[in-house]
Parts: structure tokens; sequence; C-alpha cells
């Protein structure tokens, strides 16, 4: 198939991440990791906002009720709702802290039941260094994965029962059993052949199939769920980090970008792209906190 992008954000992010599309607000949540920076978009009106976070910031999710979830540097904190509508956050406070000198916040995901699946990575991407922590809507937080390095993409099957996991540099996309908080047996779903880049964010579709970004591939591909490679979607920039399916209908597939690490790179690194009619998203729950 063919597939012609758009850009939906000109900007200039040095690493964009997590696009998440706020169902009730609709209109697309997306980060700026380095930048330390929390943006929304609208694509009806155009409208964006730009947020400060004070520290490096791995995700951000809607809340149940309103305001956001963020992964931080030193752990995961809720702003209430309130600065969403304007270039500012709401009121914050930290749901839980755990500093880590050298380590830093990455992707996350609300899991069916509520709970943020949170990531983190050392800054210098050492082995066994990251981990991926289930944290409850009341703050109790449970480390599911304790020797990852760059822990990323996190998204589940239609049915709930499976859930799909990327450790960056092994460039493979995992699955595992999900009993609605646990999970089980992991399997390898499909790996990144060395050349083609490394996987980075995911996000699973209505059929059951996993969307990936490739860091370094300038592609976003999609795999069956008997891990089957069925569809590529070619891009124009190196780093494409994340996709989410987002619109009134779920069928437009935004695509965050990175610039960070780039000697020269495309115009339209660091934007936000998007491909109306790419497919048919999930509905993304709310993190129930």
């Amino acid at each position: 198939m063919t597939y012609a992008y758009e850009v939906a954000v000109q900007a200039e992010a040095a690493l964009g991440e997590g696009p998440t599309w706020d169902a009730d607000a609709q209109r697309l949540i997306w980060i700026d990791i380095l930048g330390s920076r929390v943006h929304t978009y609208d694509p009806v009106s155009g409208r964006r906002t730009v947020m400060a976070t004070e520290q490096h910031v791995g995700a951000a999710k809607p809340r149940v009720g309103g305001g956001l979830v963020v992964n931080l540097r030193d752990g995961v904190g809720l702003y209430a709702p309130g600065g969403e509508s304007s270039n500012s956050l709401g009121d914050f406070r930290w749901l839980y802290r755990e500093v880590v000198p050298g380590r830093r916040a990455n992707d996350a995901a609300v899991a069916p039941d509520g709970a943020l699946w949170a990531g983190t990575m050392r800054y210098d991407e050492a082995a066994g260094g990251g981990t991926l922590s289930r944290v409850a809507p009341g703050g109790t937080v449970e480390t599911v994965l304790d020797d990852v390095a760059v822990s990323n993409g996190t998204g589940w099957s239609p049915d709930g029962r499976l859930m799909y996991y990327i450790d960056s540099p092994t460039r493979r996309i995992d699955v595992f059993d999900f009993d609605g908080q646990r999970v089980g047996g992991r399997r390898r779903l499909a790996a990144i052949e060395e050349g083609d880049g490394f996987p980075d964010g995911l996000t699973v579709d209505a059929d059951g199939c996993v969307w990936v970004a490739l860091w370094d591939g300038g592609a976003v591909r999609r795999y069956t769920p008997d891990g089957k490679l069925d569809r590529v979607v070619e891009l124009p920039v190196p780093r494409p980090t994340a996709c989410a399916f987002g619109g009134a209908d779920l069928t437009d597939l935004y695509i965050t970008t990175a610039r960070t690490g780039l000697t020269a790179p495309h115009p339209l690194s660091g934007s936000v792209l998007v491909i109306p009619g790419a497919g048919k998203g999930l509905p993304q729950p709310a993190f129930a906190g």
C-alpha cells in the first residue's frame, strides 16, 4: 500500500515522542523529552499549546476527570485539571518519586485497567539500567522488568489478553500473556533486521496488528498478531519515534519524530506527521488516578 503523509505540526522538537489521542478533548498530546515540554494539537481548529515541565518528561497521558499523568525523570506525577487549555499546566503533585542518578523516564502507556506502565532508561543507554513498572492509580508501584536498556513501546491487544513491549536495543517486539494486571510467557513477536533501524514506540490497531516506529529506519511498520510484516510506511525523516491513531474516528496515524543526534536533520525532523486514513485505532484508556 502507498501512504501519503501530511505535516500535522511543524516543529523542531529535540526528541518528539509519545503521541496520545485525548478522546475527551479531541486533541493530540505529545512530548519533547529533552525539551521538557508537553504539547497539544487540535486537528480541527489547528490550536496548539506548549507547556513546560521541570524535568525531562518521558510520557504524558490523560487522566480520568481531566489533567495529566506524566512520567518524569524522578518518578510519576499528576497535573490537576485546569491548565491544559492554556500554555501552562495545572497544579502538580508527585504520585511517587524515586531519584536514581543517571536515569530518566521514557515511554509509558495506560493499561485497560487504568494503571500506568512506565519505563525508564539510563542516559547512557547502558544495558540493564532501565526498568518497566506498573503504577497503580493510588500510587503503588511494582517493578515488572528490572533489566532493560531502553524501555519503549507498550500496548495491549483488543481483547486485553496480550501485552506488547519493546526494549529497543534488542531489536525485538515482544509479546506477553496479560491477566489484567500481570504479565508472563514472554516471547518474540517480530525482530527488526540489522540495518533497518531500532523499534521504538508502538500502537495496536482494531485488527490487533502492531504498528511500530523505526528509529534510524525512516519508517513505520505494521505486524499482524502472528508476527507477519504486512505494511511498511516509508517516511522522509530518519528518526520516527512513536505512532498513535487519532481523530474523531481514530483512523489517522500520528507519528512523532526526533532531530537529536543528527548532524544534518531533515527539515521535518522534530515535527509531527500524520497519515490520514491509515487504519482504525483503539480507544485509549485514561489513567484512573
